[in-house]
């Protein structure tokens, strides 16, 4: 499984960006990308990383990190190979690379977040950087 992020870039507090992952290498039939959920993660410097947003592969239901509900929007165009992040309303903390990733049946409610295994693939990252 490949992914890759693109989108990233310079905004001003209360901006928007939409960031993209293109992925692929998903396998046809019953494991294919319908049994993966795809997830956006964010780290900033000197803090752990954050899950901020993902879809679960097998109904398209979407999960949100507390600090970006009513803000951020995921989608996903399955015939495309890519899952968007819809950014809005961005505020400095939303600083930082900006990761799209991957695993099986991944994706699932967690009560202020979502949760998300250990392992799975990842994409190289893309740079949102909000000024205020």
């Amino acid at each position: 499984v490949e992914l890759v992020e693109s989108g990233g870039g310079s905004v001003q507090a209360g901006g928007s960006l939409r960031l993209s992952c293109a992925y692929s290498g998903f396998s046809a039939g019953a494991f294919g990308v319908k049994a993966f959920g795809i997830g956006w993660f964010r780290q900033a410097p000197g803090k752990e990383r954050e899950g901020v947003s993902c879809v679960r592969g097998s109904d398209g239901v979407p999960h949100y990190g507390e600090s970006v509900k009513g803000r951020f929007t995921i989608s996903r165009d399955i015939a495309a190979g890519m899952v968007y992040l819809q950014m809005n309303n961005l505020k400095p903390e939303d600083t930082g690379v900006y990761y799209c990733a991957a695993e099986a049946l991944a994706c699932t409610y967690g009560g202020s977040g979502f949760i998300w295994p250990a392992s799975g693939s990842w994409g190289r990252g893309t740079q949102v950087t909000v000024s205020s």
